[in-house]
């Protein structure tokens, strides 16, 4: 299996870098690609809109853990085609990907093993849910089927993902919380 981390956004509403805001000492894209290499999701790709993010993130990030590193074709265009430029990696084809958004410090990486247990065998993904809302950018997605319904359609990830066959994981919400404005951290 292979991890995306999404980390080509433009932090506008936190007004600095949310890849590397730090939790406890460590860095939200450490901490995010921590959470994935302990559940075995190696190698880890990680899409940035810029090239300096690679050497700014990779900085941050333990040199153990396998990291490739992807530019965004179209910096800042959204998490959409951040997952259809990986979905078009050939290698994939007969495995799931695990996205994450870098935002998500407190995330687990049990979570991301109980995601692949959770998926049935002719669901498109599995996504957890925290009781009230899905988060799909944390979802478990098989390639050819979310390729295919992507492509064509802009519509946010939640509508899309919530049409598609799916599997649901309820997890605590403070390990899916994400960050996105200053007031977040307190």
């Amino acid at each position: 299996m292979l991890s995306l981390i999404l980390a080509g956004g433009r932090s506008r509403r936190m007004g600095r870098d949310k890849a590397l805001i730090e939790i406890d000492g460590i860095s939200c894209v450490a901490r995010v690609a921590i959470a994935l290499a302990e559940a075995g999701l190696e190698p880890i790709r990680i899409a940035v809109a810029n090239p300096e993010n690679i050497d700014d993130y990779g900085a941050t990030i333990p040199k153990e853990i396998n990291v490739e590193w992807v530019l965004d074709a179209s910096p800042h265009a959204g998490p959409i085609e951040a997952i259809l430029e990986a979905l078009s990696d050939p290698f994939l084809e007969a495995n799931e990907l695990q996205i994450t958004p870098v935002d998500v410090p407190w995330v687990t990486s049990e979570l991301f093993t109980t995601l692949a247990d959770t998926i049935a065998d002719d669901d498109a993904l599995a996504v957890p849910a925290d009781g009230e809302r899905m988060h799909p950018l944390l979802a478990l997605i098989r390639p050819t089927p979310v390729r295919e319904l992507l492509t064509n359609d802009r519509r946010p990830l939640r509508i899309q993902f919530a049409e598609m066959p799916h599997s649901i994981l309820l997890e605590n919400r403070a390990v899916l919380k994400n960050i996105n404005l200053p007031i977040d951290l307190e």
